[in-house]
């Protein structure tokens, strides 16, 4: 009896480990499964955060490689460059943690001994796990912090060449008027950006292609106006742009103006309605050779006369030819210039009403 007895409460006993044993075990690998969930949930936030990390990289390096150093200030060009070295260690170290794998917790074990072994394994799985979700969670604490200063600092960097687009149009008086419009809308487009990705690269390289193309337009200009009469030209051209600040104009030279066969004093005004207008005047060598005489400062006047209706399109009838010049002979005589040469020996005096109007045109 005491042997059977004996017999079956080892029995019991055993069973009863072994039950311990496949509970324990049981606990151990919910835990487990339960730390790899929340682990492959933060790897993949982080995998998300790092390529958002790694688009907003690019458009940074984008944006630099496209600065031609015209308009990005010398110093915001180097927090650029300082913030896009910056995020690649962060990116390094993302990239390899979103490349890491996780442990297996296995077939589970048949013998006692095996599954309170393979319990101690899964809890050291399991707080290993547990340490890896720590270490995701400040690596993507990271990732966002180095994603917000490169695309501040890369969004200061662009709208600040913006910003100095129109102090490069100012020192560029000579560029043509259409590549200097082209700059300003590309300005404007770039400075009203908020947000750092492949389009706000590519707005920025079309900013930097439209000023690239306003300066070539210059030096282009420069040179059709080089020779004997180039002083006189650039005076005169300085002198027509003072009268009307802030009006784009572009000049013509040549021996005659349109309409005339041979050498003379005229002058000859295109003008395009819109916003920002501009115009264009053409004018005879003659007028630079006889500079700085009144009658050539008269009838340069007349011709900003035309060139200002960009701004004063409703003020007359544009669409009559004797109303077009008597308006701009109303124009010079309004801002003080008397010689006939302002229109009056072509067109005649304009009536003191026009010169009135005219005179609120500025």
């Amino acid at each position: 009896m005491w042997g059977i007895l004996t017999g079956m409460l080892i029995v019991a006993v055993g069973a009863g480990v072994h039950t311990a044993a496949n509970l324990h075990y049981d606990d151990s690998l919910v835990a487990f499964q339960d730390a790899g969930a929340v682990a492959e949930n933060r790897q993949i936030d982080l995998a998300a955060d790092a390529d958002e990390l790694d688009a907003a990289a690019a458009a940074a390096g984008d944006i630099a490689a496209a600065d031609s150093a015209t308009l990005m200030p010398a110093g915001t060009r180097q927090e650029l460059d300082s913030a896009i070295a910056a995020v690649e260690t962060t990116a390094s170290d993302a990239d390899a943690a979103t490349a890491a794998s996780f442990p297996e917790a296995g077939t589970k074990p048949t013998w006692m001994w095996e599954l309170f072994a393979e319990s101690a394994r899964l809890a050291d799985d399991t707080t290993a796990l547990q340490e890896r979700t720590d270490d995701f969670e400040m690596l993507n604490e990271d990732v966002t912090d180095a994603e917000t200063s490169v695309e501040d600092t890369a969004l200061r960097a662009a709208q600040a060449a913006a910003s100095a687009a129109s102090d490069l149009e100012a020192a560029h008086v000579n560029a043509r008027n259409p590549e200097i419009i082209a700059v300003r809308t590309a300005a404007e487009i770039v400075a009203g950006i908020a947000e750092l990705d492949h389009e706000t690269a590519t707005r920025y390289a079309e900013l930097e292609a439209a000023v690239a193309a306003m300066l070539a337009s210059e030096q282009a200009e420069l040179a059709e106006k080089a020779g004997p009469l180039y002083g006189p030209r650039v005076e005169i051209e300085a002198f027509a742009r003072s009268l009307a600040p802030g009006v784009l104009l572009d000049f013509d030279w040549s021996p005659t103006v349109p309409g005339y066969d041979g050498p003379s004093n005229g002058g000859w005004t295109t003008w395009w309605y819109g916003d920002p207008g501009y115009s264009t005047i053409a004018l005879s060598d003659y007028i630079a050779e006889s500079w700085p005489a009144e009658w050539a400062k008269a009838l340069v006047a007349h011709e900003v006369g035309h060139a200002i209706s960009v701004k004063c399109e409703a003020m007359y009838d544009s669409s009559d030819q004797d109303t077009i010049e008597a308006w701009a002979t109303a124009w010079a005589i309004s801002m003080g210039f008397s010689d006939r040469a302002n229109g009056t020996d072509v067109y005649g005096a304009p009536p003191q009403s026009m010169i009135d109007a005219a005179a609120n045109c500025r």
